[in-house]
């Protein structure tokens, strides 16, 4: 499929609660994204914080911008440099910042599972086309703009406006600025200066621990961010949101731009396309392809996991063309996972082993072919000594699991429960813990009616003798509501 048949549209539900984002590439689901009200994202956002503690160590410090865990910032993210330090040179955190001092931050990493917020202090304020460095002197250009001439064009334009100007700071050119002209560039730096100027107004005159600048919400949010001349239409199911971006876009975005629609009929508009199944099946471990192999995702603090198999796929030739055919289908849908379930830092891919090189590469420029639309930047490796694919994709918000996901109650998240031939054995040694601690005459084990059924049947000999060993009368009671891992041995 090439990108000229390719039509994208974005969704939006809009409640009280929540906005979700969904973006559909030929009527399929790519990626969502979801902002809950009592729990919004905090990237972009900038604050006052005041240091807690500097530690040289990690060359770190921990900065309290009033959210439940300190933030974090390193030596390497904060602008400005100590006297006589060589540019590229780290400088020490003691002489950056200081225990109690008062600092002017960005957040540009959600908090992670129970890591805090990351900071910098090269703020960054973006806008439709350029996104403003008032902290630094370079000028960037959107790696997605391939073309040379193009770039150059762009580069002399952002320096040309900065110098007419004497203006100490720089910019990022962004995608969509692919073909604009001057005039629109110089209107959005504009846009951007003055957002800079009410920024450093603000902290001056704000307290500590409060937030001087929040980014846009997450409708306006998509029309800056992710709407390029691919996305022919926008449907949102809300008429005040659907007022806020019409706004938007007749200011910010260039015609012709995409449709922006309100979406009015009464079937819930995430059930197009079957969305909400699809965001269900996400959620999932195995991933079924239509060959009939499946793919296993397993997410973990350290990496994430995703392994290949055949399944019942049987293929018409040989074993070689059945592994290089599955592999082929997966590296599609793997690329398409890892962007709607959002997962990011260290991804280990292994796909069936291949013999022909060819295949190998062939497998890995499909995966960077089905990656190259993705927004999040990412970097690939060639297939290790040991066959699998080592890649990185950029974390900077919980991954879709952890948004809509908590770690189950019953295993607190191992992923599996102890059998009840072990939670037995666990009761037997914990009524000879107690019979050599406590004079008692009788013993009651609460436990899951699976661990009762099995010590009445498999297990009544070792009951039998575990009461004459012990001396004690031992009586079994059924608890419905336990787990299956979850008893009580008391002392009558």
């Amino acid at each position: 499929m090439t990108d000229e048949s390719l039509k994208e549209e974005i969704l939006i539900n809009v409640t009280s609660s929540e906005v979700r984002a969904a973006l559909l590439e030929n009527g399929v689901l790519q990626e969502v994204y979801i902002e809950r009200s009592a729990r919004r994202g905090l990237i972009s956002n900038i604050y006052k914080g005041q240091a807690l503690r500097v530690l040289p160590g990690m060359q770190a410090a921990f900065i309290d911008i009033g959210l439940d865990r300190t933030a974090f910032l390193h030596a390497s993210d904060i602008a400005g440099k100590a006297p006589g330090a060589e540019s590229e040179e780290v400088a020490n955190i003691r002489d950056l910042v200081r225990e109690g001092d008062e600092i002017m931050v960005q957040v540009v990493k959600d908090p992670l599972g129970n890591k805090g917020a990351r900071l910098t202090t090269f703020i960054t304020l973006p806008s439709r086309h350029i996104v403003l460095l008032p902290r630094s002197n370079s000028v960037g250009i959107s790696a997605r703009i391939e073309d040379e001439a193009e770039r150059e064009r762009l580069r002399t334009m952002v320096e040309e406006i900065l110098a007419e100007r004497e203006l100490d700071c720089g910019a990022i050119v962004r995608t969509v600025a692919e073909g604009v002209d001057k005039a629109t560039l110089l209107a959005d730096l504009k846009y951007t200066l003055r957002l800079w100027d009410v920024v450093k107004e603000r902290c001056s005159k704000s307290a500590v621990k409060t937030l001087v600048n929040e980014d846009l919400s997450l409708p306006l949010r998509v029309l800056r961010d992710m709407v390029t001349s691919d996305i022919e239409r926008v449907l949102v199911d809300s008429e005040q949101d659907f007022e806020a971006m019409q706004e938007f876009a007749n200011t910010y975005l260039p015609e012709p731009g995409p449709e922006i629609e309100l979406y009015r009929r009464r079937r819930p508009i995430f059930d197009l396309h079957g969305i909400e199944d699809e965001i269900r099946r996400s959620l999932d471990r195995n991933i079924p392809l239509k060959s009939g192999g499946y793919i296993i995702f397993d997410q973990t603090e350290a990496m994430t996991t995703v392994d290949v198999n055949t399944g019942g796929y049987v293929g018409h030739r040989n074993l070689e063309e059945t592994i290089y055919r599955t592999n082929l289908e997966a590296a599609v849908a793997i690329a398409r996972q890892l962007r709607l379930r959002n997962l990011g830092g260290i991804i280990i891919i292994d796909f069936i082993d291949m013999e022909e090189a060819d295949h190998r590469e062939n497998v890995l420029h499909v995966l960077e072919q089905s990656l190259a639309r993705d927004h999040a930047r990412h970097q690939i490796t060639p297939l290790s000594p040991l066959g699998l694919v080592e890649m990185t994709r950029k974390r900077n918000r919980e991954s879709l699991q952890h948004v809509l996901c908590e770690g189950c109650p019953c295993c607190s998240g191992r992923g599996f429960v102890m059998t009840a031939e072990t939670v037995c054995f666990e009761i037997f040694r914990e009524i000879i813990r107690q019979s050599r601690q406590f004079e008692f005459d009788e013993v009651r084990v609460l436990a899951h009616e699976d661990v009762i059924e099995l010590l009445l049947d498999e297990q009544a000999r070792s009951l039998a003798e575990l009461e004459e060993q012990t001396g004690k009368s031992i009586r079994l009671q059924t608890e419905s509501l336990y787990l299956q891992d979850q008893f009580d041995v008391v002392l009558m």
